[in-house]
Formats: C-alpha cells, sequence, structure tokens
C-alpha cells in the first residue's frame, strides 16, 4: 500500500512527461489525476493502518550509497507522523490536479503542467517518508527544483522567471544551513538513520561541539542548523522575500505549493526532529520567537496589498508562523494539527481565489472587483467558508487549530512563549480584518471592474467547484474530526504539573506513537487543556473584533481606508512596502553581488577569452593566413619550395650522419 501512496505520482509523471505527444493533453491529464487519486486513497488507508491500529513500520526498498562504513538505504518510515503528511500532500494535490483541468484549459502545455504537478507531488512524498537524512534531503532538494519549474512555468513572463530565480536562490540560502546540519549530524552521531539519532539524542545532551570557533551544546547547534533551512522554505522571517513573489505563478501552484505542502517541509523537518529538539532549549526559544515575530509582521503587511493571491499568501506566512510558535514551546501535536487543518482552508482560498481570478478575465487586483458574488455565488459561498475557517471562528476547523496553538504557547509560561501568545493574538486580529476585507472588497461594495469584464464574469465550471467543495467540507469538519487525536482530550486520569492535579488529556502517545517525543515537564499540549478561560475565548473576541472593523472600513465607511492611511503615513509605508525587507536586500546582497558579476563577466571571462579561446583562435587564424600567402597557384613556386625541401632533407640527413653521405 506504501508503494502506491508514494510512487503512483511518479508515475503519472513519466507517463505525461516522456510521452505527452503520444497520450496527449487529456490522456496526460487523466494518468496524472489517477496517480494522484489512487496515492491519496492509499494514503488514507495507510492512516487507517498506521494512526488507528498504532502499526507504524519501516520498509527498506533497496540499497543507494554504501562507502566503507557508511550505508544509506533507500526506504519509506511509515509512522504516524508521516502518514499524516501524506494524506495531507495527496489529497490537497488531487484536489489541485482536478481543479487545474478547468483553469488550465486554454494553456498551450498543460501536459507539461500534470507532469510537473505530479513530480512535485512524488518529492514531497519522499520528502515525508524518508527514513534517513540523505533521502529526506533528496525530497527537499526535489520539491525545490519543481517549485522553480512551477512558479515559473509561464516563462514567457519576466516577472515569473524572476519570481523562479528568487525562490530558487533563497531557498538555497536555507539549504546551506540544512547542509551543515546534516554534515554536524553525521559528525556527531556517526549516521544519518532517524533510529539512531533519536535513540543516541538523550545521550548528547551534555556533549559540545565547534562551530564556526564557538562552542557549544551540540544539540542547540545542529537544531538552529537544521532550523535555518527550515526559515527558508517555510518562509520565516528573514528568508519569507520569495513567498509573495512566487504568486506570479499559476494558482494551482499556489494552492498545492505555497499553502498545503512545500511551506510545511520545514514544519514537519522540526516536528520529526523532535526527539532531538527537546534536548535543545535554546533551539526551540529561536524558533518560538522567530515564530512569533513571523505571524504578527507578516499579518501587518497582508492588510495593505490589494493582489488578491498576494493578501493570501501573507497569510499563509502569518500561519506557518503559528506552526513555529508551537513548535518552540514543544507542541508538536499542536504544530501538525493547525498545519493539518491551514492546508484545507487555505488550499480553498487560494483556489477559490483562482476561480475568482478565471471569472474575472485574469484580474487580481482587488480595488477593480467588487459587488460580483451574485456572478458566482458558488465561488463566494466556498471563499466565505474558508475566510471563517482562517479567521479561527467557532465550529470551523481554524477554531480549533488555532486555538490549541495560542493555549499552548499561554501555558508554557516562559518569557517567549507569552511573547508569541500575544503576537498570535495580535495576529488574529489581522487575520480576521484582512480576511473580510478581501471578501468585502472582492465580493461587496460597488463594482469597479470594467464593464467589458463584467459582461463575461462567469461562475467556474463543475470540474473546478469540485475540488472546492472537497476542501470546504475538510475546512469546517477536519478541526472537531481530529481534535482528539492530535491534542487530545479531557479523560478521568489525574495528573500532576507544578504541583497542582489537573485532570489529564487522552493519551496523545497512542495516536503520535513515537513519532513525535516530548519530555513530561515540556508537555504544554497536556497544560493547554487548563489555561483559564479567558485565554480560550481572547482568539474568538479579536476575530471578531477585526470582522466588525473590516464592516466598517470597507462597506459602511469606505473612504475609512484612505484617510486613515493618509494620517498614519508612515506605519501604513512600512506595512504597504513590506518592511522594506526587498528594499534592504536589494541594498546589501543583489546590487553588490550584480556589480560583482558584472566585473567577473566582463573583466574575468573577458580576460580568459582573450589569453584563452579567443586568444588561440588568433594565433590558428593568423598561422593560416600565412600559410594561404604561400599558396600562389604557380608551378615554378611550388617547384622552388620542393626543391628547398628536398635540400632540406638531405641536409638534414648529412648533418646526423657526420658529413658522410652513403653511397
Amino acid at each position: 500500500m506504501e508503494l502506491l501512496a508514494v510512487f503512483s505520482p511518479l508515475a503519472g509523471f513519466l507517463i505525461a512527461f516522456l510521452f505527452g505527444r503520444q497520450v496527449g493533453d487529456k490522456g496526460a491529464q487523466f494518468v496524472t489525476c489517477a496517480g494522484v487519486i489512487v496515492a491519496a486513497i492509499a494514503s488514507v488507508v495507510l492512516f487507517s493502518q498506521v494512526n488507528l491500529a498504532d502499526a507504524p513500520y519501516s520498509r527498506v526498498l533497496s540499497e543507494w550509497i554504501v562507502a566503507g562504513d557508511f550505508v544509506a538505504n533507500w526506504g519509506l518510515r511509515i509512522d504516524q507522523l508521516s502518514v499524516v503528511m501524506m494524506c495531507v500532500v495527496n489529497v490537497v494535490s488531487a484536489c489541485v490536479h482536478i481543479y487545474s483541468i478547468g483553469y488550465m484549459s486554454h494553456d498551450e502545455h498543460k501536459a507539461r503542467f500534470f507532469a510537473y504537478l505530479s513530480l512535485f507531488t512524488f518529492a514531497m512524498l519522499m520528502l515525508v517518508s524518508a527514513d534517513n537524512l540523505i533521502q529526506l534531503f533528496f525530497g527537499w532538494e526535489g520539491v525545490g527544483l519543481t517549485s522553480y519549474l512551477l512558479i515559473g512555468f509561464w516563462n514567457h513572463r519576466h516577472s515569473a522567471n524572476a519570481a523562479a530565480n528568487k525562490a530558487f536562490v533563497v531557498n538555497r540560502v536555507g539549504d546551506f544551513g540544512f547542509v551543515l546540519g546534516i554534515f554536524s549530524i553525521f559528525l556527531l552521531f556517526d549516521s544519518v538513520q532517524f533510529e539512531t539519532i533519536f535513540e543516541l539524542a538523550p545521550q548528547m545532551a551534555g556533549v559540545q561541539l565547534e562551530f564556526l570557533g564557538i562552542t557549544g551544546p551540540a544539540l542547540t547547534i545542529i537544531g538552529l542548523l537544521l532550523f535555518v533551512g527550515a526559515v527558508a522554505k517555510s518562509a520565516q522571517l528573514g528568508l519569507h522575500t520569495w513567498l509573495p513573489d512566487a504568486m506570479e505563478g499559476p494558482t494551482p501552484v499556489s494552492a498545492l505549493i505555497h499553502a498545503a505542502t512545500m511551506v510545511t517541509a520545514g514544519v514537519f523537518l522540526v516536528a520529526r526532529f523532535s526527539p532531538l529538539y527537546e534536548y535543545a532549549p535554546e533551539a526551540l526559544m529561536v524558533i518560538c520567537v522567530a515564530g512569533g515575530l513571523t505571524a504578527f509582521v507578516a499579518a501587518t503587511i497582508g492588510m495593505t496589498q490589494f493582489d488578491i493571491k498576494r493578501v493570501i499568501a501573507y497569510s499563509t506566512m502569518s500561519q506557518l508562523g503559528y506552526m513555529f510558535f508551537a513548535l518552540g514551546v514543544s507542541a508538536y501535536g499542536a504544530a501538525m494539527f493547525h498545519l493539518v487543518t491551514h492546508a484545507f482552508f487555505k488550499a480553498l482560498l487560494f483556489l477559490g481565489a483562482g476561480s475568482v481570478i478565471h471569472a474575472m478575465s485574469d484580474e487580481q487586483d482587488m480595488r477593480r472587483m467588487g459587488g460580483i458574488w451574485k456572478h458566482v455565488p458558488a465561488t463566494y459561498v466556498m471563499m466565505w467558508v474558508g475566510a471563517l475557517a482562517l479567521a479561527g471562528m467557532p465550529f470551523f476547523a481554524g477554531f480549533y487549530s488555532k486555538d490549541i496553538v495560542l493555549e499552548a504557547a499561554w501555558a508554557d509560561h516562559t518569557w517567549f512563549g507569552m511573547f508569541a501568545f500575544w503576537m498570535g493574538i495580535a495576529a488574529a486580529f489581522m487575520t480576521a480584518f484582512y480576511s473580510w476585507r478581501l471578501i468585502l472588497m472582492t465580493f461587496h461594495g460597488r463594482q469597479r471592474a470594467d464593464e467589458k469584464v463584467m459582461a463575461h464574469i462567469h461562475e467556474s465550471p463543475n470540474v473546478m467547484l469540485m475540488p472546492l467543495v472537497v476542501l470546504a467540507v475538510g475546512s469546517i469538519m477536519a478541526g472537531s474530526a481530529f481534535y482528539g487525536g492530535f491534542v487530545g482530550s479531557p479523560s478521568d486520569e489525574v495528573v500532576m504539573r507544578d504541583g497542582q492535579a489537573y485532570v489529564s488529556a487522552w493519551n496523545k502517545e497512542h495516536f503520535w506513537g513515537e513519532s513525535l517525543h516530548v519530555l513530561p515537564q515540556n508537555d504544554t499540549v497536556e497544560a493547554a487543556h487548563h489555561v483559564p478561560l479567558w485565554v480560550k475565548a481572547l482568539p474568538v473576541v479579536v476575530g471578531l473584533f477585526g470582522i466588525f472593523c473590516a464592516y466598517v472600513f470597507y462597506l459602511w465607511r469606505e473612504g475609512l481606508p484612505e484617510r486613515l492611511a493618509g494620517a498614519l503615513r508612515p506605519v501604513h509605508q512600512l506595512f504597504y512596502r513590506k518592511w522594506y525587507f526587498d528594499e534592504l536586500y536589494d541594498l546589501l546582497f543583489v546590487r553588490g553581488s550584480w556589480s560583482l558579476g558584472l566585473v567577473f563577466s566582463k573583466k574575468g571571462d573577458g580576460g580568459i577569452d582573450r589569453f584563452g579561446p579567443d586568444g588561440f583562435a588568433l594565433v590558428t587564424w593568423k598561422i593560416g593566413a600565412l600559410l594561404r600567402r604561400m599558396q600562389t597557384g604557380y608551378v615554378f613556386h611550388y617547384a622552388l619550395v620542393m626543391m628547398i625541401g628536398l635540400i632540406g632533407i638531405v641536409s638534414w640527413l648529412v648533418i646526423r650522419s657526420g658529413g658522410v653521405v652513403a653511397p
């Protein structure tokens, strides 16, 4: 079953990519969609076999790298964590594949697009099912490559090519830290196998390691290096600038890569290495603070953007911040819970935005929309479901997962946990605000599109709406359905924490097994069930207030946003210009690198060419020109040359024989 769950998308890619012309566009669509649907079904079966029956296992497929005593096999680690990720990847990918049949119907390169989607899905599955760091890095780089191909799929656009290059380069920065982390793990543990690393982690808690001339706790240094890779892949503050630009790719790409799968790879990486991070508290503190800052900063930017896809992109960045500060307080189950629910409602929002763009003749600026809800009623309802889940409104998926994340941060009772909690509360208000800002500017108010666009506005075809319905069901049901399993529910068992007796949560170890490791004193998910009522209610209250403010600003007092932006111009410009990260990086890195590249290309390469290939070519040409002058066409010239040559040969023979010529 695991082979179907992992390799079915690869089979679809190979057929569509290698035989696309033979099978045609429809054939390529069929095999790739069939591959991911089969993988999704197999993943759900594995979920029931592994998670519900608590029966994880590993399977070695073949030998891969053998160098002396070093062995890295090609294998699959089928445990609770990997199967949850496989379900998310395959289910969302299946919805995106089917949706793309309608969205990309007018594109000339459909077979290539669907092949890339399936290749990305396979690379992501390799990442989450890896049994060692080498295989995980193979999947890690695979999703980086395929994201580059998909972001720049419309390569006739300069903006798409620039966005693809930016994503590739920024992710390489993070990957450098990730590689150093892998090297450090091998140096310390003498292995890249997860089982060996996790078993030895407690013994390495006191070991010191020197890095860049600084000696410190080995596990902390390794944890921070791995986190550098996660920062880039999951668009955390500092290496996040590629994510909004990646919206230049087709909308299904945004839904698959930048909402539900690739950007969650960093969250998965930290959760996978929870047995190591539990003995690196300083690394967890850094992760928590970074996540809190990311959630807050991304939300401030999202309030000021007008591109419908960029608003959702910054929302993704903000929600990833929630996941990371949950990881930072050892609430790994809560982080994975929010990852799963977020995958449903964020993919729903991206695909819903694609439906709007499709209806509006490729218009993405919300300032040119408005008053269209009657024309696209199904899309309108789906976007409402996604927005309610994103805002964390009761009974929707985001309500359950976002609240447990915030409650766990508060229950950690550390300065960084409290910092993340209040950053998360502020982000919850802004999230609700910009979610309804998007809904109101897009669907309500006066019609701001020109008459030509309004004349052609239409609801999306059923092939695009059916995946939205599936994702909407997940956005409503996933929270209540998985809450008990992922983060526990009250039971009758009494446990002691900080000298006080509490009613324990349901035994989470039964669900996660050994795939997530939490030290008893760090179990913030358990403590989250016993926080004060105001902590539980505050996210909903600020969310409702954010929705109310959005109605005031964008429906009841439409001129108020412009007046407020003018009154607070410096703050508004800071948010609108994305905290000037792009300008700062351009000043510090891009311009200098560009100037240095020009020096090397003009002076360096020019000098090498002058004295290297071009120099040899010039000498050869001059010798040829000299020889060409000897070709006069006169017989007596050739006879003279022959005589000179003959005399020269005879003279050489005489000299060699000592002046005596044999008779």
